[in-house]
């Protein structure tokens, strides 16, 4: 299990957004240079259309930070809050032309993880319905935004499981089928990870009925994995398994099914789907006219 805290790291904060602002090509925004003035000053606010759980705020405000330093966001609901439709997360105010330029990078990073923090809590709170089992994430990432996304997966309540290839052995179908066709059988496979591995690192192996979960058992691994198993089975599997053993229950599994998933024993149940299937959740950033100084010349009003 990947435990890191729970904030995220300011330096690669600054790199993708900056990565992501440069993508999007924000400071040669041929639109609003010639429309907005650049002492025109405006405000904006994020309103959440849908309820969810509020994410990426931190992001957004590095995000006008770079377009200007003169923008300023002031949060009303932290990342972690759980609101509904019609609430305003957050408000920046300053240079509109900056704020223009940002604001569709800084939505999609506030759309996207408070779409996987909403998916997230939802998972939690029906799996508690059936027992304590944890929702755990998979390595099914956007790349490059992985850091940000298992973010989310925390704010929402879940938690992370590997976070990389270096992080943990978890020995699959294909480690399996690979050593089979060597003439290499399941236990000699754990054998060999133990052997290889730092002895801080768990030895976790994925079966898919229940004479290889016996024999994971009994040739020592940490952490058995139940891919695709009625629950029916799974409950079998883990009454029948020393206490020590940690199970987790991955592969097809819905939020209709996740509190029978729950109620079988299992200790983790891990879901893809917090971060490759969770929709952006329904935000907009609103610019309120009525704050603006500068008419449409670029003149502050004013009378000479």
């Amino acid at each position: 299990m990947d435990e890191r805290t729970h904030a995220l790291d300011p330096a690669l904060v600054r790199d993708i957004v900056a990565a992501a602002l440069a993508e999007d090509r924000a400071a040669f925004d041929v639109t609003t240079q010639a429309t907005v003035p650049p002492d025109q000053q405006g405000q904006a606010t994020f309103l959440y259309k849908a309820d969810g759980v509020v994410c990426g705020l931190d992001l957004a405000r590095e995000v006008f930070a770079q377009c200007s330093p003169d923008l300023v966001l002031t949060v009303r609901h932290p990342d972690g809050t759980w609101v509904e439709s019609g609430a305003v997360a957050a408000e920046v105010e300053g240079p509109l032309a900056a704020m223009l330029s940002g604001e569709r990078v800084a939505l999609n990073l506030v759309q996207r993880l408070s779409g996987i923090a909403t998916m997230a809590r939802r998972y939690v709170d029906e799996a508690a319905k059936g027992g304590p089992a944890r929702i755990v994430d998979t390595r099914k990432t956007t790349p490059g935004l992985r850091a940000l996304e298992r973010y989310a997966v925390r704010t929402g309540g879940a938690r992370n499981h590997r976070n990389t290839l270096e992080d943990g052995v978890l020995i699959k179908d294909n480690h399996l089928a690979a050593a089979a066709a060597r003439g290499i059988g399941l236990a000699e496979v754990v054998r060999l990870a133990r052997e290889h591995a730092a002895h801080t690192l768990r030895i976790e192996v994925e079966v898919t009925e229940a004479e290889q979960a016996r024999e994971a058992i009994e040739a020592s691994a940490d952490v058995i994995l139940l891919d695709n198993m009625p629950p029916e089975q799974m409950r079998d599997i883990v009454a029948a398994a020393p206490p020590h053993v940690l199970f987790e229950a991955s592969g097809g599994i819905t939020l209709d099914t996740l509190a029978e998933v729950a109620a079988t024993g299992v200790h983790l149940i891990s879901a893809g789907a917090l971060t490759h299937s969770a929709p952006a959740l329904d935000i907009s950033i609103e610019v309120d006219a009525a704050a603006t100084s500068a008419g449409p010349s670029g003149s502050t009003g004013q009378q000479e």
